[in-house]
């Protein structure tokens, strides 16, 4: 990157906004990963949005259960959720407590701390494939359900936080359909990326699982 990002802690005001809002915002943001193993920051260039009780396609749609409370919370928790029986992935809670909105991180370029993600990532074989993906990104930074709930804006204790970072020009940011979704929530053009960025996932639409007899 030509200029160093900022170092500025993003707000709970930031995530106290509309999901639609937050989303595209999100974009060029860094997410930094603190444990004892180190610490990593990730620029981020792929996100997809979730707008609750609207969205067919979100995990809040049908109401709040235990898997999905953290989402009703405060905005700027992390609600991380374990899918298909084999990955964990990584969102971030925004708009007004008790709207269940959320945006999946599904993709970005690991600014520090690449050693680290890459002994959790062995099948990556370039850096730009470290976070190239949900499961991918939660991977490399060591993301699972212990850390649901965690307050991004708590300061630099957390396991998790976001900093300002430096946000790509609007012309370069595009938005289409999310990957993965079916049914009423597929034509939503919620899916939101930088423009020929290396470490943004192919889009794949929706395939319905066969049952097994």
């Amino acid at each position: 990157m030509s200029e160093s990002p900022d170092r500025t802690p993003l707000t709970r005001a930031f995530f106290d906004r509309p999901v639609l809002e937050v989303a595209p915002d999100l974009l060029g943001r860094t997410l930094v990963r603190t444990s004892k193993e180190g610490r990593i920051e990730l620029r981020l260039t792929e996100v997809e949005a979730y707008a609750g009780a609207i969205d067919p396609g979100s995990h809040a749609f049908r109401g709040r259960t235990a898997r999905n409370a953290v989402m009703f919370g405060p905005p700027g928790h992390a609600y991380v959720y374990f899918t298909y029986g084999m990955w964990h992935c990584l969102n971030l809670v925004c708009g007004p407590e008790g709207h269940a909105s959320g945006v999946l991180l599904r993709a970005g370029e690991i600014l520090v701390g690449a050693e680290e993600a890459r002994k959790r990532r062995l099948s990556a074989r370039y850096d730009t494939e470290l976070a190239k993906g949900p499961a991918r990104l939660a991977s490399a930074l060591d993301v699972a359900l212990s850390l649901n709930g965690t307050d991004t804006c708590a300061g630099p204790d957390s396991p998790l936080s976001l900093l300002t970072g430096t946000p790509p020009p609007a012309d370069q940011v595009r938005n289409g359909p999310r990957t993965g979704v079916g049914g009423e929530g597929a034509p939503h053009p919620w899916r939101f990326w930088i423009d020929d960025d290396p470490t943004v996932s192919p889009y794949r639409a929706h395939a319905p699982r066969k049952r097994t007899s």
